[in-house]
């Protein structure tokens, strides 16, 4: 028996006397400790002995193995069992982490074939491949470019006219799905009509061009003269309209003295020829001195009043059915009235005086014809021939048309 530890801090005196007082001492049976007196232990620095035992000497036989079983050693090992109870258990690990491109589809993966190649259905970020992802999947499409390009339609085909993609980055416009010329889109998936060269009804002309001055106009209708177009090397001109008193006259031929047309705030008079002492010369002023004509005369001092005659007689000194014509409006009829000033008019014409003979008669006077009366108001001051009906007339529609045997046929005036 080893002595508690503790036991080893008691002075040894008081230690001793208390195992000898106890070693000494009989105990009765009735003794509650349960302690018996026929066996007495002897405790000495703690060192505990048994009757019969000599402490620290062994005096067994070893060779007899009865002698003392309690002392040998059991050897309770199995020599059957031949189980390793040692813990092997290697707690590394070594599992190798998901990644892409290990040939396992593994979360946030839309697919993983274990290569690098981009021309297949799965990239090398293990995303699904698709058209517009800029990588040609092989045997499936012919071009990739993110979008659509000159050379590549945006479902990732080879552009072609005719496969019912307009693609605008290649020039089409438009493309009905075939190669067919006459349906609207051409086979080169242009828009067919007037100007795409093409000569289709209802077009007269197609030159494939907005150029107004050649033969076809961009309406694709011939050029003409009247068009308001001026056709390069045929027309001198093309105002649009038919008027020949302005600087355009018949045949987009521009204005000229001695083109027969009284050319307005330019001409006096244009008689067509080349005679310089008729009444009308050569630079189209009126020669109306001391003759009428039946051009149209200027009556010196008004503003663009002119008069003609229907025919002169009398060595040109008698206009017969006279017409008046003011700014650009003609069919003047002057009528017998109170303010008819003859010897005025006789020298607004060039001519000294006036002979004092007129005639009246009968004389139409429809629209655009109009009756007139001589004043010296309404457009200007000075005396000039008016419109019959209200007065003003100046470049201004006559208003009155019930003429009816009082309309001037014949007047005479003097060199």
């Amino acid at each position: 028996m080893r002595l508690d530890p503790r036991l080893a801090s008691l002075p040894l005196l008081a230690l001793g006397l208390t195992l000898a007082c106890n070693a000494g001492e009989g105990r009765d049976t009735d003794d509650p400790t349960g302690l018996s007196n026929a066996s007495t232990t002897t405790t000495t620095m703690g060192t505990t002995t048994s009757p019969g035992t000599t402490m620290g000497t062994d005096d067994t036989d070893d060779s007899d193995p009865s002698s003392d079983s309690s002392s040998a050693p059991t050897d309770t090992t199995d020599p059957t069992d031949t189980t390793d109870t040692t813990d092997t258990t290697d707690t590394t690990d070594t599992t190798t982490p998901p990644s892409c491109g290990d040939g396992v589809v593994d979360d946030g993966e839309e697919c993983d074939d274990g290569n690098a190649d981009n021309a297949d259905d799965c990239l090398d970020s293990c995303v699904a491949a698709s058209c517009g992802d800029l990588f040609v999947q092989a045997g499936v499409e012919d071009c990739d470019e993110g979008a659509e390009t000159a050379t590549c339609d945006v479902d990732c085909t080879a552009v072609e006219c005719g496969d019912a993609l307009q693609n605008a980055a290649a020039g089409e416009v438009c493309d009905d799905g075939n190669t067919e010329d006459g349906d609207g889109c051409s086979a080169a998936c242009t828009l067919e009509g007037c100007g795409d060269g093409q000569v289709q009804a209802p077009e007269e002309c197609d030159d494939g061009n907005a150029d107004n001055t050649d033969d076809c106009l961009d309406s694709c209708v011939a050029a003409s003269c009247g068009d308001g177009n001026v056709q390069a090397g045929v027309e001198e001109c093309d105002d649009g309209n038919a008027d020949n008193t302005d600087g355009c006259v018949d045949g987009c031929v521009a204005a000229t003295c001695g083109d027969g047309f009284v050319q307005a705030g330019v001409e006096e008079c244009d008689d067509g020829n080349n005679v310089d002492n008729d009444a009308c010369s050569n630079t189209c002023k009126a020669g109306c001195g001391a003759v009428f004509s039946t051009n149209w005369c200027l009556q010196q001092g008004t503003m663009m009043q002119y008069t003609r005659c229907q025919s002169v007689t009398n060595g040109g000194n008698t206009c017969n059915n006279p017409e008046i014509k003011y700014g650009n409006i003609e069919g003047g009829i002057p009528r017998q009235h109170g303010g008819n000033q003859f010897p005025t008019w006789c020298q607004q014409l060039g001519f000294s005086n006036w002979s004092g003979q007129v005639s009246y008669g009968n004389r139409p006077c429809l629209a655009p014809q109009g009756g007139l009366f001589g004043c010296t108001s309404y457009d200007e001051n000075t005396w000039h021939w008016c419109d019959w009906q209200d007065g003003d007339w100046y470049n201004e529609q006559l208003d009155w048309h019930n003429c009816g045997g009082t309309e001037i046929t014949s007047i005479t005036c003097t060199p």
